[in-house]
């Protein structure tokens, strides 16, 4: 975990970030919402890169403790839509990190976070689209969604009635491609 003394630091960064992505990252405006100096940012992370390395860092922190969260989830719906309301900053700076994966680092973090949601969602996820038995269809499809997913969420559609009606869509689809293919 990062020192406290840098907690707050990217915190605001880690906002920004998650609304505007890597433009939004400008010492200035950061620096005054934490109310300290320009200078200090300078001393606890020497420039802009080293401090997006360290929200990237936070960033897989973040995604470890949901996935730690979904895990405990018995079902997709609805026991699994508080937690990623609960973390729609997060849902939205990965969001950023999809939008701007040209950036290495970014790719690299946003794969990173998507392998963790996989492993923990897989389970419920297999079991919610009627799935048994076929995990390499299963995981096809979890695929498809995160990338639409990204695509589709916004500060403002983020909502339970959102989400839920996107998994209802996704289950939809997939009982449509099973019924067709019988």
């Amino acid at each position: 975990m990062p020192k406290n003394v840098k907690l707050p630091w990217i915190k605001v960064g880690y906002k920004y970030f998650s609304k505007e992505g890597p433009k939004g990252l400008k010492v200035e405006p950061i620096a005054r919402k934490v109310g300290k100096s320009k200078s200090s940012f300078y001393h606890l992370f020497a420039d802009l890169e080293a401090f997006t390395e360290v929200l990237l860092a936070y960033h897989l922190l973040q995604a470890k403790e949901i996935t730690d969260k979904i895990q405990a989830c018995e079902q997709m719906m609805p026991d699994m839509i508080p937690v990623l309301l609960e973390a729609t900053e997060d849902l939205l700076f990965n969001r950023q990190l999809r939008i701007h994966r040209d950036n290495p680092d970014f790719k690299t973090c946003f794969e990173e976070t998507n392998k963790l949601l996989a492993t923990s969602i897989s389970p419920i996820w297999i079991a919610a689209l009627g799935l048994e038995g076929q995990s390499y269809l299963a995981d096809l499809v979890l695929n498809l969604t995160i990338e639409n997913f990204y695509l589709s969420i916004t500060e403002e559609t983020l909502t339970a009635e959102w989400l839920v009606a996107y998994l209802d869509n996704i289950r939809l689809m997939v009982r449509e491609m099973i019924k067709n293919k019988a």
